[in-house]
């Protein structure tokens, strides 16, 4: 793995400074659902945003990789002045969390599917739940689970397809529609009445999902809690950016790959013209594959 070096214009800025940005990583465009709630709540904050999609979706990989590429990412964004961490990916949140925040000094916020919330709201008591595969395995989800669902029958439904349909800007088709279809139905057929959207890509398929199950399912969509546990550890750490009163700080997009994807997303789901920098963000397991590939 490359060294990594502070950005030029960052060198002097104390690296406990509240002028610096907050860092949000996801493997690819599903963070954009947590960047649009940080931005509202904390429009002062400036703002850099990973997409890693050249090797999304992190659903398909090995526990060792989503752990190697989220400490990879987070040094790089500590080298870009990041104050503060985002983990808007619920896969790295739940393999990888606790392993890089052991390796970096500042603060991180993850993200972890709204069972608390669907156990709160569901009357029937019977939730429904989409996420990955692999966050669905996870120890963490498992005690997760164990905490909160109690009463709660939870139907755990592993969400194949539809990141990958978010990733290609795909949250209409007849094709996704049919896809949801099979799997919200035995939900609803079990008698669910909320439905936890348990990946950040999945709140841009709201409209989707809203047209199949209409108002018979409460959805919980994580991301403005995510934004107010970010304000508490700001401020709690005195890393808030002072109140300006103006419009949003800017943001900064990058991605792994060209871009045209985070770029078309942020401009359809956001209304933000991005500029995308292209960026390399090499880590063990990457190098690897390069080798092997050679």
């Amino acid at each position: 793995m490359r060294p990594y070096y502070p950005a030029p214009n960052l060198l002097n800025v104390s690296p406990h400074s509240s002028a610096l940005p907050v860092g949000i990583f996801d493997s690819g465009l599903g963070g954009l659902s947590v960047l649009r709630a940080v931005r509202k709540l904390l429009p002062d904050e400036r703002l850099v945003y990973v997409a890693d999609s050249r090797y999304a979706p992190y659903g398909q990989r090995d526990d060792d990789f989503i752990a190697d590429r989220t400490l990879a990412i987070g040094q790089w964004l500590m080298a870009q002045g990041a104050k503060a961490l985002v983990v808007a990916c619920n896969t790295a949140t739940a393999q990888s969390i606790e392993f890089v925040r052991e390796r970096l000094p500042i603060p991180l916020v993850g993200v972890e599917p709204g069972i608390k919330p669907a156990a709160l709201r569901s009357k029937t008591r019977v939730a429904g739940l989409l996420a990955t595969q692999v966050t669905l395995r996870s120890a963490r989800f498992q005690a997760l689970l164990e905490r909160h669902s109690a009463d709660l029958r939870v139907l755990c439904q592993p969400g194949h397809g539809l990141v990958e349909a978010v990733e290609r800007c795909d949250v209409d088709s007849p094709a996704l529609i049919a896809l949801l279809h099979g799997y919200l139905q035995p939900m609803l057929d079990a008698g669910a009445d909320t439905l936890v959207l348990g990946c950040t890509h999945y709140p841009f398929l709201d409209t989707a999902i809203r047209s199949i199950v209409g108002e018979q399912m409460t959805l919980i969509d994580t991301s403005v809690a995510i934004a107010k546990q970010l304000e508490r550890v700001l401020t709690r750490d005195g890393l808030r950016a002072p109140a300006t009163g103006d419009a949003p700080a800017p943001a900064r997009f990058c991605s792994t790959n060209d871009g045209t994807h985070l770029h078309m997303l942020a401009a359809a789901l956001l209304g933000i013209d991005a500029q995308v920098e292209s960026v390399r963000i090499p880590s063990r397991r990457t190098l690897e594959l390069e080798a092997n590939a050679a």
